[in-house]
C-alpha cells in the first residue's frame, strides 16, 4: 500500500500531502464556564492572530493557521474588542489564517427542531454578508452519532465539508471500522457534502477522534506507516485534524515547526484550516469518492431530555416563531419602522439556539457543576422565549391595529400563519357574558361559539376562552369575527362524552381513568379498532395506575374528557375532540418531580407496523439501509430515534396514524434497544415510546431529576390515515403545533375589513416552511422557505399579494446565490424532491 500511495503521487508529478490543522476543542460549560470562556477566547485568538503574522514571511504552507470551532468566538471577539481589532480576526478569517465553521458551537444535534439548527448558524450569515465572507464548513464532534438530514441542512447553508472525530467515551456504541473513511454525505435532496470521518484505531488523540492531531508528529507517523489506516486511506492528500483535546486552551507554534520539519522532497506537511485540505482533497480525489447516506441514530443527544421541560420550552418558541413571524411580515410591510429595535434580542436568541444542545449536555465535568450547567440551560431558554413572544404579542398588536373595522361590536381576526387553508378552533381571551354568538364576517353568518376555561397550560394560565370553530382562514392570512350579545343560532355538540367515552363524527374513543385510551375506533372504516394493547400499556399511557375522570368544555365547537391519575406519576390527561375535525388533541401534565426514565406507550392494533419520523430536515424511514430504511446497522444507536414534528405507524394495508409531537424530542420503536455495543431496531412491534424525560444512561449523563422542574407539558395529536403521504402528515402536525392566532381589531389600518391572504402556494406538496422578514430589514425582502415533501422534484409558483418584484434562491441563512424566476408576478421555481429551499422575495413597491 505505501509503494501504491508514492506511485499515486509520482503519477500526479507531486508530492504527497499531509494537512495538519491545529484546533482548541470547545469543551462549553465543561472545562469552563462562560466567564473563563469569554478569557481564553479572546487570549487564543489574540495568540494567533499575532503568530499568523509573525509567520507570514514563511512558505505560505508553514505559515500559522488555527481553527475555531464554531461562529461563538468570532461572537465573543466582536462583544469584547475593538471595531479596528475585530476587522483585524475579519481579515485574517477573509485570508485563511481563521478558520471558522458555519455553526455556533459544536453541538448534538439530534434532539434539536429542524429551524433550530438552521438559526443557531445565522451570525455565520450575517458575518457573510456584512463581510463579503464564505463558509464552507460545518462541523460536529465528540459525540458518536450524526443525523441523516443534517448533511442537506448545512449544505443548503452554504457549506460543502465536513469533518468528525468521536470520542469513545461515555458511550454505549461498540467502535467498528466506519464504511468510509472519506465520502460524499448524500442528502435525501441530492445535495452532496465532502465528509472526512475516519475509522478510530487508537485513542481519541489519534486518527478518527476529535483530537486527530494533539500529538502531531505521532499521528503524522501514524498517517505514514499504520497499515491499519494505509489499507483504508489508499489517498496522496491526507488530513489530520484537532489539537486542544480537552484542554481550556491551547497557545502553541508546535504546527509550524512540524511543518517546517517534517517537509520531504516526497512529502508536504502543510499548516491547515481544515478547508484547505478539502479543496486539493476534492480536486485530486473526488471523482474516485463512493456516495453514501445513513442514519446513526442518538447518544449524548438524548440527555437534552434530562431537562425535558426547560427543552421542550425551546421547541415551543421555535415553533411559536412561524406565527411572530408571519405577523409580523404583514405588519413590516405597513409599518417598517415596527422591526427596528429588535436586532439585538433577535441575534442573541439565534445564537443561543446555536448553543442550547452544545455536546456537554453529558455534564460530567471536572470545573462546571450539573447546577451551574442546568442554570445556563434556563437562561439561553429565557432568552430565546422573550425574544419570540415579545415579537408574537407586539406583532399580534401590531396586526389588530392595521385592520379596517366599521361599527361598534367588538371584533378579533383569527390569523393562520401557514401556508394553506385551514378549519380550525380558534381562542379568544375573554372576560365578557357567555350569552354571546360569533358572525363571521366574511361569511355574513354564525359560527359554533364556546366559553371554555383552559388548564395551567404554558402562557395561557388560568385565562377564560371565547372558542369559535374558524373555517376557511386563509394562507398567511385573517378572518375577522364579531361577538355579538344574545345566544344566537343553537349549534348540535361537537362531540358526545360520557363516563369513560368520547366520539365525534370522526371516532369513537374509550379513556380509561389513567389517561389512556383504549379504543381507537375510526367511523369511517366501521368496526376497525386502532388500538391493541403491550404489556397493558395502551395509547398514550404513562403507566398502569388509577385516577379520576371527568368531563369539560363540552361544547359546539369541542369536547373535553380529562383523567386525573395518581401513577406511576401524578399526571392529567386531557382528550379532545373537535367538530368537522379528524383530529384527536391529547395534552399531558406531569405535576411531579422525578428521577427515573419516564415514557408514553402508544400501542397500536397494527401488524408489521412501518415507522416513518421527522428527522434534522427529512422524513425517515425507521428501518436499517438493508430493508430500504435509513439507518446504519454498525456505529450507531438505534435505541431512541429522533421525533420532530411527527411519526406515522402504517401497517400492510397502508392505513395507520399519525402522531404530532409539540414538546418532546425522542422516540423508541417498539422494544429497540443497545446491548453489547450494538443497536437492535424493531421493526415488529406495533407501538413506540416517546420519551417523557429521563437519564438515559444513568445518573452520571445529564442533569439529575430534571433539574429539580416538577411540571412538565407533553402535547400529543392523532390521525388515523388510509396511507402515508408525507405532506399530509405533516400539515396534520403543522395545524396542532401552530394554534390559529386570536387579537382584537382596533381598526384604522389599510388592511381589509373581513378578511385578507398574503400568500398563495400553487403545489400542495410544496409547503410553506417559514416567511420572515429578512434579517436587514423588511427593506430587504421578505425570507420564504419551503419544502418539498415528495421525492419528486416539483415546480410551484409564489404568490404574494400585491405582486413580487424579484426573486433570489438564498442559502438556509440569508446570503443570496442566484436570482430566481418571476413570472406574472409570482416567483417562479423548481424545488427537487425532499429538499427545502429559502428565497428573498422583494414585494412591489406601493402595495
Amino acid at each position: 500500500m505505501i509503494l501504491l500511495l508514492a506511485a499515486s503521487a509520482s503519477a500526479l508529478g507531486q508530492a504527497r500531502r499531509v494537512y495538519l490543522a491545529p484546533d482548541d476543542h470547545t469543551d462549553y460549560m465543561w472545562s469552563g464556564d462562560e466567564e473563563t470562556y469569554r478569557r481564553v477566547f479572546l487570549e487564543m485568538l489574540d495568540y494567533y492572530l499575532a503568530l499568523a503574522e509573525r509567520t507570514a514571511g514563511l512558505p505560505p504552507e508553514q505559515q500559522s493557521r488555527w481553527n475555531t470551532d464554531g461562529t461563538y468566538w468570532v461572537w465573543t471577539y466582536q462583544k469584547n474588542r475593538t471595531a479596528k481589532e475585530f476587522g483585524r480576526l475579519i481579515g485574517r478569517i477573509r485570508d485563511g489564517r481563521i478558520g471558522v465553521p458555519l455553526n455556533a458551537l459544536v453541538s448534538c444535534y439530534g434532539g434539536m427542531p429542524t429551524e433550530a439548527v438552521l438559526r443557531g448558524m445565522y451570525y455565520a450569515g450575517t458575518l457573510e454578508r456584512r463581510h463579503g465572507l464564505r463558509f464552507p464548513l460545518a462541523v460536529a464532534m465528540e459525540n458518536q452519532t450524526l443525523p441523516y438530514g443534517l448533511g442537506a441542512l448545512w449544505a443548503g447553508s452554504g457549506a460543502r465539508y465536513s469533518w468528525k472525530g468521536i470520542c469513545d467515551c461515555a458511550t454505549r456504541i461498540r467502535n467498528t471500522p466506519r464504511p468510509y473513511e472519506a465520502y460524499w454525505w448524500r442528502g435525501p435532496d441530492g445535495s452532496r457534502l465532502l465528509m472526512k470521518w475516519n475509522s478510530l484505531l487508537e485513542d481519541n488523540r489519534s486518527v478518527g477522534g476529535y483530537a486527530e492531531a494533539a500529538r502531531p508528529e505521532q499521528s503524522l507517523q501514524l498517517a505514514e506507516n499504520d497499515p491499519r489506516f494505509l489499507s483504508r486511506w489508499p489517498y496522496s492528500v491526507t488530513g489530520l485534524f484537532g489539537k486542544g483535546w480537552d484542554d481550556l486552551k491551547t497557545l502553541s507554534d508546535e504546527f509550524v515547526r512540524v511543518a517546517r520539519e517534517k517537509t520531504t522532497p516526497a512529502r508536504k506537511v502543510v499548516v491547515s484550516n481544515v478547508t484547505d485540505f478539502f479543496e486539493d482533497f476534492e480536486r485530486t480525489h473526488g471523482r474516485e469518492l463512493p456516495e453514501y447516506a445513513a442514519a446513526f441514530g442518538n447518544e449524548w443527544d438524548l440527555y437534552s431530555a434530562s431537562m425535558p421541560e426547560v427543552s421542550a420550552r425551546v421547541r415551543r418558541a421555535v415553533e411559536a416563531l412561524r406565527a411572530a413571524e408571519a405577523m409580523a411580515v404583514l405588519a413590516g410591510l405597513r409599518e417598517p419602522s415596527f422591526l427596528e429595535g429588535r436586532a439585538g434580542s433577535r441575534e442573541q436568541a439565534w445564537m443561543n439556539l446555536g448553543l442550547y444542545w452544545e455536546h456537554n449536555w453529558t455534564a460530567d465535568g471536572r470545573v462546571v457543576t450539573r447546577q451551574a450547567r442546568a442554570g445556563w440551560q434556563r437562561r439561553l431558554a429565557a432568552e430565546i422565549e422573550s425574544y419570540v413572544y415579545t415579537l408574537h404579542q407586539e406583532a399580534a398588536g401590531a396586526l389588530g391595529g392595521l385592520i379596517a373595522r366599521t361599527g361598534a361590536q367588538l371584533r378579533f381576526f383569527v390569523f393562520n400563519p401557514l401556508g394553506w387553508s385551514r378549519n380550525d378552533a380558534a381562542d379568544l381571551p375573554y372576560d365578557g357574558p357567555a350569552e354571546v354568538h360569533v358572525v363571521d364576517l366574511a361569511a355574513g353568518r354564525a359560527v359554533p361559539s364556546q366559553v371554555v376555561t383552559l388548564p395551567d397550560a404554558g402562557h395561557q394560565r388560568g385565562l377564560r376562552r371565547l372558542r369559535v370553530w374558524a373555517a376557511g382562514v386563509p394562507a398567511v392570512g385573517y378572518r375577522v369575527f364579531e361577538i355579538r350579545p344574545g345566544r344566537g343560532e343553537e349549534f348540535p355538540p361537537a362531540a358526545h362524552a360520557g363516563q369513560g367515552t368520547l366520539e365525534n363524527a370522526a371516532y369513537r374513543l374509550r379513556m380509561e381513568d389513567r389517561g389512556a385510551i383504549s379504543s381507537l375506533i375510526d367511523k369511517s372504516r366501521p368496526g376497525r379498532e386502532f388500538a391493541r394493547p403491550a404489556d397493558g400499556l395502551w395509547i398514550n399511557d404513562l403507566g398502569l395506575g388509577g385516577g379520576m375522570l371527568s368531563i369539560e368544555n363540552a361544547g359546539p365547537v369541542s369536547a373535553t374528557l380529562t383523567a386525573r391519575a395518581f401513577s406511576p406519576l401524578p399526571h392529567t390527561s386531557r382528550i379532545t375532540l373537535y367538530r368537522d375535525s379528524r383530529r384527536i388533541d391529547i395534552e399531558n401534565e406531569i405535576t411531579r418531580n422525578f428521577g427515573a426514565v419516564e415514557q408514553w406507550t402508544f400501542s397500536f392494533n397494527l401488524d408489521d407496523p412501518d415507522i416513518r419520523h421527522e428527522e434534522l430536515g427529512a422524513i425517515l424511514r425507521a428501518r436499517l439501509l438493508k430493508d430500504g430504511g435509513h439507518y446504519s446497522p454498525v456505529n450507531s444507536r438505534l435505541d431512541w430515534l429522533t421525533l420532530n414534528h411527527f411519526l406515522s405507524i402504517s401497517g400492510p394495508d397502508g392505513a395507520g396514524i399519525t402522531l404530532s409531537n409539540r414538546d418532546c424530542a425522542f422516540f423508541k420503536p417498539g422494544n429497540s434497544a443497545i446491548a453489547g455495543g450494538v443497536s437492535f431496531l424493531d421493526t415488529q412491534t406495533p407501538l413506540v415510546r416517546v420519551l417523557a424525560g429521563g437519564q438515559v444512561d444513568g445518573p452520571k449523563l445529564g442533569i439529575p431529576n430534571q433539574g429539580g422542574d416538577s411540571h412538565f407539558l407533553q402535547r400529543f395529536s392523532l390521525q388515523v390515515h388510509d396511507r402515508f403521504r408525507p405532506a399530509d402528515a405533516m400539515r396534520f402536525a403543522l395545524e396542532h403545533q401552530n394554534p390559529l392566532v386570536t387579537g382584537p381589531v382596533r381598526g384604522g389600518g389599510p388592511y381589509p375589513e373581513h378578511t385578507w391572504s398574503l400568500v398563495a402556494v400553487s403545489d400542495p406538496n410544496v409547503l410553506l416552511w417559514s416567511l420572515k422578514p429578512a434579517e436587514e430589514g423588511i427593506q430587504a425582502g421578505v425570507i420564504a422557505r419551503l419544502w418539498n415533501l415528495e421525492p419528486e422534484d416539483r415546480s410551484f409558483t409564489l404568490a404574494l399579494t400585491g405582486g413580487i418584484q424579484s426573486a433570489m434562491r438564498a442559502t438556509h441563512i440569508e446570503t443570496d446565490l442566484e436570482p430566481a424566476a418571476v413570472s406574472s408576478q409570482r416567483l417562479a421555481a423548481r424545488i427537487p424532491g425532499h429538499a427545502l429551499r429559502t428565497y428573498r422575495l422583494r414585494p412591489r413597491p406601493g402595495r
